[in-house]
C-alpha cells in the first residue's frame, strides 16, 4: 500500500491511497490505521476520539491524480490555516516529494 498524499488536521485526515497489488485492501488499511492510532490517541490524548465512519471516494479511470492531490492540498488554503500550503506542515507522501510540486 502506498500513501500518495497524507494530510491531517486538528479534527480530521485526508488519506490518498493506491495498492501496489491486485488484492490489496484500502478498507483493511483504512481500518487497521484507525484502529492503531485510536489507541495511541486513548493513551496520549484520550479526549480525542476517531468517529466511527468514515467519507471514503475511489478515484475513477478518468480523473487526474494530480489535481486531486493539489485539491487535497489546497484545503489549508481554502480553510485559511496557511496562504501556501507547501507552508502545512502536517503533510505527507510516501511515493512523491510533495516541497517539490509547484
Amino acid at each position: 500500500m502506498f500513501c500518495i498524499c497524507l494530510l491531517i488536521y486538528a479534527d480530521h485526515a485526508h488519506i490518498l491511497l493506491s495498492g501496489n497489488t491486485e488484492d490489496s485492501d484500502i478498507k483493511k488499511c483504512l481500518d487497521k490505521f484507525k484502529k492503531q492510532t485510536g489507541f495511541w490517541l486513548y493513551k496520549n490524548k484520550p479526549s480525542f476520539k476517531w468517529q466511527k465512519d468514515y467519507y471514503d471516494h475511489i478515484l475513477r479511470k478518468e480523473e487526474d491524480l494530480n489535481s486531486v492531490i493539489k485539491y487535497i492540498l489546497n484545503n489549508t488554503v481554502r480553510a485559511g490555516i496557511v496562504k501556501n500550503w507547501k507552508e502545512y506542515k502536517f503533510k505527507g507522501s510516501t511515493i512523491y516529494k510533495l516541497d517539490e510540486w509547484k
